[in-house]
């Protein structure tokens, strides 16, 4: 398993050095964008739409857009610093809370965390006694130059992370658009939705769930797989490319070069014309 982390969480004088391991994978099937006329892939390039130019790295820099259109430009050197002083790779336990306290909507990402070296015993300390009080720790940690909020828990016989969003990026109920007004609601349609959710109940059990499109999109397919319903993209001839927009260009710049040559010999064979049916006619 990846190793996204390394620090230590601390509570308190306690130092407990550990390692972080994403705890969830995406399943989803992807699938690329080709040309449909010769199923060649189709690829993404930075490009200036003003100076019509291709962007390497070095071109490129990060900005706030505060304005439409206006911008504060930050350079790399000042966002390195930034990063420096904020990331002391370092779980900080702030808080010891009820894990019901935390509403699901807060939450976003799940990782294990694991003992790094010499640090088995303490870590099995912080983990039985979070058992044995049935609370969690809020906690900040710093992961690719984002500071998070989290909440530290057990999870069968190992200590887990989840970040979880911060209070100013989870939006107000208050405007989500259209909810009911208070409806009084009717006694018997009451009861025989609480019989209906009684007899829906059961033991959370999260094998018997799976994602059946993903396995009816995986099994489609595999059957074009097996019915050889497959294509291949046209080979992209680099210098034959190349040669191509070159000639193009070239003939471009010879067109325009004979522009005004053009002009005056078209002008020079007007005068020749005139002077020539000027002394026939005298």
């Amino acid at each position: 398993m990846h190793t996204v982390w390394k620090g230590s969480i601390q509570f308190g004088l306690v130092h407990i050095p550990v390692k972080l391991h994403t705890a969830t994978e995406n399943k989803d099937i992807k699938l690329r964008q080709l040309h449909k006329k010769c199923h060649t892939p189709i690829s993404y390039e930075k490009k200036c739409p003003h100076c019509d130019e291709e962007l390497k790295q070095d071109d490129i820099v990060k900005a706030y857009e505060y304005v439409k259109n206006k911008f504060v430009v930050l350079d790399a050197e000042e966002l390195e610093q930034l990063k420096k002083e904020n990331e002391d790779k370092a779980v900080q336990i702030l808080d010891f809370v009820q894990l019901n306290e935390v509403d699901p909507i807060y939450f976003d990402r799940s990782y294990f965390l694991a003992p790094g070296d010499g640090g088995a015993k303490a870590y099995s300390l912080l983990q039985q006694a979070l058992v044995d009080s049935k609370k969690i720790g809020i906690a900040k940690i710093i992961i690719r130059s984002k500071e998070h909020l989290a909440i530290v828990r057990t999870y069968k016989n190992a200590l887990m992370m989840e970040t979880i969003h911060f209070p100013d990026e989870v939006r107000a109920v208050q405007d989500v658009p259209n909810l009911p007004d208070a409806i009084t609601v009717d006694d018997k349609e009451l009861k025989t939705a609480l019989l209906l959710v009684d007899q829906l109940t059961t033991t959370f059990d999260p094998e018997k769930y799976n994602d059946e499109y993903r396995a009816q999109l995986m099994s489609l397919i595999e059957q074009k797989q097996q019915g050889e319903e497959v294509v291949a993209a046209k080979p992209v001839n680099k210098a034959e490319e190349s040669n191509v927009t070159d000639l193009m260009s070239a003939l471009e710049a010879s067109l325009e070069r004979t522009k005004p040559k053009r002009k005056k010999a078209v002008a020079s064979k007007r005068k020749t014309t005139t002077k020539s049916t000027t002394k026939k006619n005298a």
